[in-house]
């Protein structure tokens, strides 16, 4: 199965559900992108997926019809992007919602990773 996470920047959430994945799941293909691509991913996710041992991209990435016809599930992981682009899509197969809050606060963004690493390690169980 090829899974696509997908948040509004790919600079936090869907960065780090990615690389949460592939840690916890070798069986599965899975990757990332963003609505909009602009700031590149900073230091304070960086450090959070160097404290979950996890490897992340470099650069966030764009949402594609590249993408959109890899996927055999799409899980949009932000609270803040608005579902008419999947439906609009032919290839769209599968979509589940998070609806993961974004923050600019360092402080906030720990609990939120962990909120994403309880979603992975049930999607996991989901699909196994």
């Amino acid at each position: 199965m090829n899974i696509l996470f997908v948040c509004r920047y790919n600079r936090f959430r869907s960065v780090l559900a990615e690389g949460l994945f592939r840690k916890h799941n070798k069986k599965h293909k899975v990757k990332s992108a963003g609505l909009i691509v602009g700031s590149p991913i900073d230091a304070n996710t960086k450090q959070i997926a160097k404290d979950l041992k996890i490897k992340i991209k470099k650069n966030p990435e764009p949402l594609s019809s590249k993408l959109f016809g890899w996927q055999d599930l799409i899980i949009i992981v932000a609270d803040n992007v608005p579902l008419e682009v999947f439906r609009k899509q032919q290839n769209v197969k599968r979509l589940k919602l998070w609806e993961i809050k974004d923050t600019n606060n360092d402080n906030e963004r720990k609990p939120i990773a962990n909120k994403i690493e309880k979603k992975i390690r049930g999607l996991i169980e989901e699909i196994k």
